[in-house]
């Protein structure tokens, strides 16, 4: 099950492991039964002073096991076998129950530990989603810290009838108490402050009582990040109002074209560049979506951004670094189905769809990427793509019409996304050289047709393109003395990781060159100058 290399580095981390817990196993005749029971006498051995194992289990889920601290009601269950990417889960899981301190601030914790009532999640993964991991991780420690909170962590692959029967097209995809609770990508801020009611409240007021900052940044993707590092380096006050830290980057699969970095992963990138922020003196507000822009009233004046929660951030100046989001193809149906056959994550959600027909919109780089990588699990692609031709590389192009189970479709206009019995059950186009409609009948639509900037909350305010994004100069700067702007939000061409971070740094080196400027609102101690006698002498 596990070799060497990796036997080597999880007695390691169990080396860690401080108090007693039990694994109690519910196995049935299945080969995943066996596997799992090899993991698990594995894991034992490791660890077999600290670590029990039971196999008397009868949890109608098979295979499936818990762990239980000794003398703990806590109740956390992994369905099917957590390996892929939630090997890590799992490593972190018997951590955690082990004693071992979880990384995660003290407020949340006590924030979870606090949380009062019976909360019963399920959540339904894939062993290929590089989203669902947070969400595991997330929901699994809240198991562990507090007793009222049981979780159950479902392999879809190996629970294939309950994916059907709850009509599950999308992970990771959660439930509380049997009814949806959230789908997609969630910290355990989020889901906390889902639960705790008044946070939202009591954030907004400590919030609007922190101090004005030198330089405040809006938005924590790479942009973001590297503005705040540039400035934190010059020693001013700095923070960041973030909805999550990394932004879209969060949600990209493999980075192979950051230069020094040969290849990566969106969310090891993004935690690295929260791990970089955090290791200078910079205040990250994460969970906060910017609302309002206030310009200063007069010059060397403070600026406000209100928040979505009702708190206030004020600042000497702004960067606006909010990044973009994947575009709606804006077709009915589309709402109607998201998360029952719309996706728009093809590494998430295409072990959802194995064997059945899919279509993907968009013949761009990420839409022939997908419809390559689909092909490779799905029964078959049909390719949408309004232009006359494809405008990827000629690379994946040729790849893509190499592939048997793939079919094109250029010139042509999606116009319904249709379904029944709460599911997609197919896709309508225009033929725009014809104007022939066509349906075809499949199980799945993977969106992948661009991005639209976060600026909405701007207009009226900063000096938008038609296309919504913020108009700047070459240094970054906007049409409001003070604020400035980086990244994917921006009229800045070629929407790239590494063009983001370096427009992020220009940013942040404008508004300080700005800063040092500025007029001298206040009276303050002033620096002694010395004449060039006394220094001769």
């Amino acid at each position: 099950m596990l070799d060497e290399q990796l036997k080597t580095q999880l007695s390691a981390y169990l080396e860690r492991v401080q108090q007693p817990f039990e694994l109690v196993a519910s196995l049935n005749d299945s080969d995943t039964s066996r596997e799992m029971l090899e993991l698990l006498q594995t894991i034992q051995s490791l660890r077999s002073d600290k670590i029990t194992l039971r196999t008397d289990g009868n949890d109608a889920r098979k295979p499936s096991f818990t762990l239980q601290r000794t003398g703990s009601t806590s109740q956390l269950r992994f369905a099917g076998l957590p390996l892929g990417h939630e090997f890590t889960s799992l490593v972190l899981a018997l951590l955690w129950t082990g004693g071992h301190p979880p990384k995660v601030e003290a407020d949340v914790i006590e924030q979870i530990q606090a949380l009062e009532g019976d909360f019963n999640f399920e959540v339904y993964m894939s062993l290929t989603c590089h989203n669902c991991p947070d969400v595991v991780q997330a929901l699994a420690l809240m198991a562990i810290l507090n007793p009222q909170v049981k979780t159950t962590v479902i392999e879809g692959g190996a629970f294939q009838q309950e994916v059907t029967e709850r009509g599950i097209m999308a992970v990771p995809m959660v439930y509380l108490n049997g009814q949806e609770f959230a789908s997609g990508r969630m910290t355990v801020e989020e889901i906390v402050a889902k639960l705790d009611t008044g946070a939202a409240a009591r954030d907004a007021a400590k919030l609007s009582a922190k101090a004005p900052y030198d330089m405040l940044i809006i938005g924590g993707g790479p942009a973001g990040a590297a503005a705040a590092v540039y400035a934190a380096r010059k020693g001013i006050r700095t923070g960041v109002a973030a909805e999550r830290f990394g932004g879209q980057v969060n949600d990209t699969l493999g980075i192979e074209n950051y230069i020094s970095v040969i290849e990566t992963d969106g969310p090891k990138f993004a935690a690295a560049l929260e791990a970089h922020t955090r290791a200078y003196d910079v205040d990250i507000m994460n969970l906060q979506r910017a609302d309002k822009l206030i310009p200063a009233a007069q010059p060397g004046g403070l600026i406000e951004v209100q928040l979505a929660n009702g708190g206030s951030l004020k600042a000497k100046s702004v960067i606006l670094s909010t990044g973009a989001r994947w575009r709606n193809v804006n077709v009915p149906g589309e709402a109607e189905y998201k998360n029952k056959g719309v996706a728009y994550c093809p590494h998430c959600d295409g072990p959802l769809f194995k064997g059945k027909r899919v279509s993907v919109i968009g013949g761009g780089n990420s839409g022939v990427e997908a419809a390559i990588d689909l092909a490779g699990v799905v029964a078959h692609v049909t390719l949408i793509e309004f232009a006359d031709q494809l405008k990827a590389d000629a690379v994946l192009v040729n790849k893509l019409k190499s592939l048997s189970n793939v079919t094109i479709h250029t010139n042509a206009q999606t116009t319904e996304i249709t379904g029944a019995d709460g599911k997609v059950n197919g896709l309508k186009y225009k033929d725009r050289a014809t104007n022939v409609e066509h349906t075809v009948q499949l199980e799945g639509v993977f969106v992948q047709i661009g991005l639209v900037p976060n600026t909405e909350w701007l207009k009226g305010t900063v000096e938008l393109s038609k296309f919504g994004e913020i108009i700047v100069d070459s240094h970054g700067r906007t049409n409001i003395p003070g604020v400035f702007a980086a990244g994917d939000c921006t009229t800045v061409p070629f929407k790239q990781i590494v063009i983001a971070a370096g427009d992020g740094s220009k940013a942040a080196l404008s508004a300080f060159d700005h800063l040092i400027r500025m007029p001298v609102v206040a009276e303050g101690a002033k620096a002694q100058v010395v004449q060039p006698e006394a220094v001769a002498a």
